[in-house]
């Protein structure tokens, strides 16, 4: 296997929780899920945290402060200070400070957890583009109305220096998948033109950001998105752990260019507390568990029986073995319906 190139998920003899010294967690689709803990998720992570895991919560939602997500989570029955709250408000506030002059102004599109970083680096926020705002920031708050865009809008068609927490087109909630920030920044890209400077995953800021803030020495990626997840582990070349309790479905999985291709695949965070299974090469296909899987005839072929996640194991190492730099295009409806997906 090349090292830059995944070609199947990893196994690991020992647990998780005790083979990474840290988990870098997302939370909406990973630990909750709108104002509900997705199921087993708080007591795998208690679990984890007994045996000795640091527990770091990295979110590319901007809207929240620390002490907020803390109190959240501890509500949960998580024991969690704001220390160990990594935001992108954090990491695009560090941005922001480093290319505008200490105590600048700030036009700031987004909720208190925005406001308080920006003041955490001594900067301003600010409402209005006639405050003469040295930068223009957009972080994602559900109360963003349009006045707020527009102001952003009309900031960057001054030139403005534009930022933005993240590019999260969508955001789970208990109803569904709901706009996220980048549909935001989409908006004021559609009237204004250009593009922000971006912070949070899968961006280097985050990543950042993230080792500035937890001194992880062996951390493990754990999140639900392969665009911002597991494309910032890939980034920041760390392991990663593709939870299935959020928005990337099965077939999303087996369609992944490289850089989108996880570590390791779990149903959900139970997956941190136990081994994973080793995928093998068996028979011109892949083995894991009790399935076989292969690419015959421009489909994605699996035979045998066992535990549903096997079966998407060995299909993943299918597709992206054929698919090699590129993404796998095989028709696997077949294949995912034997095992549920």
């Amino acid at each position: 296997m090349s090292e830059q190139v995944r070609e199947r998920p990893g196994g690991c003899e020992r647990a998780l929780s005790e083979a990474y010294d840290t988990a870098l967690l997302d939370l909406d689709g990973v630990v909750y899920q709108g104002g509900h803990a997705i199921e087993h998720a708080v007591e795998s992570l208690a679990a984890a945290r007994d045996g000795g895991m640091h527990l770091a919560y990295v979110t590319n939602n901007a809207a929240r402060t620390p002490q907020t997500v803390a109190s959240q989570l501890t509500g949960f029955g998580l024991p969690t200070g704001p220390a160990d709250v990594i935001t992108s408000a954090q990491a695009v506030a560090r941005l922001i400070s480093e290319q505008v002059p200490p105590g600048a102004r700030v036009l700031a599109v987004g909720g208190e957890g925005l406001l308080v970083a920006l003041r955490e680096r001594g900067l301003e926020p600010v409402g209005s583009v006639d405050d003469d705002p040295a930068a223009v920031v957009q972080g994602f708050d559900p109360a963003v109305d349009w006045r707020q865009l527009a102001e952003a809008a009309y900031a960057v068609q001054r030139g403005v220096p534009w930022f933005a927490s993240n590019t999260d087109l969508t955001i789970p909630r208990e109803g569904g998948i709901a706009p996220g920030n980048g549909a935001l920044v989409e908006v004021v890209r559609i009237a204004a033109g250009g593009a922000p400077q971006v912070a949070g995953k899968p961006q280097p800021p985050m990543h950042r950001e993230t080792v500035l803030r937890t001194g992880a020495k062996r951390p493990l990626v754990v999140g639900d998105r392969l665009d911002t997840d597991i494309e910032g582990a890939y980034n920041g070349a760390v392991d990663s752990l593709l939870v299935l309790t959020g928005v990337t479905t099965a077939a999303e999985l087996l369609a992944a260019p490289p850089q989108h291709r996880p570590t390791y695949v779990d149903a959900d965070l139970r997956g941190i507390l136990g081994p994973q299974p080793a995928v093998s090469a068996a028979d011109g296909g892949f083995r894991c568990g009790g399935w076989t899987a292969a690419l015959s005839g421009g489909a994605l072929v699996l035979e045998g029986d066992g535990a549903p996640l096997d079966g998407l194991r060995a299909l993943c190492a299918a597709a992206w073995t054929a698919a090699g730099h590129g993404s796998c295009a095989a028709d696997a409806g077949k294949a995912l319906a034997r095992i549920g997906k």
